[in-house]
């Protein structure tokens, strides 16, 4: 099997990858169109109050301690027909990087359900049928919490603001 090249010069490979967002994305702007029009509010990028959350999550309900990540199949090595796609040009490299993107997601995601905080992902691929993806999201929001209870000291649980489980 012979080496694949890249079809593209150096700089327009250069240009065409500095090009690619890493915050409001179409996929990101679509979901939280979604839970905009269905009444929930959030917050952008990993914050909760004054705390960045590991991984930055696209978004936060702090008051639920539920965050949400729009991932792209590709970048996040989804086990889709996008994610599988692998580059032949320059594959070692490629390989190596979307294998510490994987690595990386996961530990924040343990990092997150260590401090309490339950995560939902959802991939680039989801965002076809809008019907479903609706209804996962409002049953990831809507669903009880699968944690016992935050901190006790933290400012979302406390008996004073009448929540009845915080014990």
């Amino acid at each position: 099997m012979g080496e694949s090249r890249d079809l593209l010069t150096p700089e327009q490979r250069s240009r065409n990858m500095s090009r690619i967002r890493g915050k409001n994305t179409k996929p990101e702007l679509l979901v939280r169109s979604i839970l905009h029009a269905k009444g929930y509010r959030y917050r952008l990028h990993g914050r909760a109050g004054t705390t960045t959350l590991p991984g930055r999550p696209d978004l936060v309900f702090a008051g639920r301690r539920k965050v949400i990540f729009v991932n792209g199949c590709f970048w996040h090595f989804h086990d889709c027909k996008a994610g599988r796609h692998a580059p032949a040009a320059n594959a070692e490299f490629w390989a190596a990087k979307r294998t510490r993107t994987r690595e990386r997601d996961s530990l924040q995601r343990e990092q997150l359900e260590a401090s309490g905080w339950e995560s939902l992902t959802v991939w680039e691929c989801e965002l076809k049928d809008r019907r479903e993806l609706e209804s996962r999201l409002t049953a990831f929001l809507e669903g009880g919490s699968q944690r016992l209870a935050a901190p006790l000291d933290s400012p979302e649980r406390s008996p004073a603001a009448g929540d009845q489980d915080w014990l």
